[in-house]
């Protein structure tokens, strides 16, 4: 029997709340995401969000990972069904759904990424299928086993309906959107005790629910903090901070 591959096994680690680093890619580059894949990162998430990857650089993206089997979470522009399935037939490991503000979104967005009644469509010529190489019934069972559903609450609306959305049968992990929590509560930094006291909140939810709770973090300083309060995924900086931070030591190091 072969040995499962990282891919294959996220989804359990993520579950059973086993500390993971990650980072974000900024970058449509699939030798930045080679490189990443040589790092010894547990994760990536690609920002289809707030970087520019139209379909064609998902795609080279994501074969660069699954090259190096490093699963690879996919940031859409929207939570719609569309852009999951489109990241998930590409071999995306799963989703980071962002502004999940109620159980009715949060439900919609498991059904997107689970094959099933109403749920996402099928198609065996994807690289997720095997290009026709696999059949039906083993990519549905692998499919429905190791697909993360991960959604993003980082709206003050989604605060008042935090257990409904963490009880959600089939949601994986919540993660913190500090900077755009932030923003909705009409705060001026991250570090105001409003949004302290919304991320505290929605770590308590998900440890009550028993889902992972994850979040983005500029640096580790304060990891150790959040991890006491249950949160195990740390998305840490992105690969344009990490080419500008190691610029910017050169330049000092010539410096002095």
């Amino acid at each position: 029997m072969s040995t499962p591959t990282r891919i294959q096994t996220f989804r359990t680690r993520l579950q059973s709340r086993a500390p993971l680093v990650g980072t974000f890619l900024k970058t449509p580059s699939a030798a930045i995401t080679e490189i990443l894949g040589l790092s010894g990162i547990d994760c990536l998430c690609i920002d289809a969000e707030h970087a520019p990857f139209d379909r064609a650089a998902l795609d080279t993206v994501l074969l660069a990972a699954r090259a190096h089997d490093l699963p690879s979470l996919v940031r859409p522009a929207h939570g719609e069904a569309a852009e999951i399935l489109n990241a998930l037939d590409l071999g995306a490991t799963g989703v980071l759904v962002p502004h999940v503000a109620s159980a009715a979104t949060a439900r919609a967005a498991v059904a997107a990424s689970r094959y099933g009644r109403e749920g996402r469509g099928y198609a065996g010529s994807t690289r997720a299928a095997g290009y026709t190489t696999r059949p039906m019934i083993d990519v549905i069972d692998a499919a429905n086993a190791t697909v993360c559903v991960v959604l993003q609450i980082e709206d003050e609306a989604a605060l008042a309906q935090i257990d409904e959305i963490a009880a959600v049968q089939g949601v994986d992990c919540l993660f913190i959107g500090r900077m755009d929590l932030t923003v909705s509560l009409g705060a001026a930094s991250p570090s105001d005790p409003r949004v302290v006291t919304a991320v505290e909140r929605i770590c308590e939810a998900g440890v009550r629910h028993g889902r992972c709770v994850g979040m983005f973090m500029p640096s580790m300083t304060e990891a150790l903090y959040w991890r006491e309060r249950g949160a195990t995924l740390f998305l840490l900086a992105s690969d344009q901070q990490w080419i500008l931070e190691g610029a910017r030591d050169l330049m000092r190091g010539f410096a002095t």
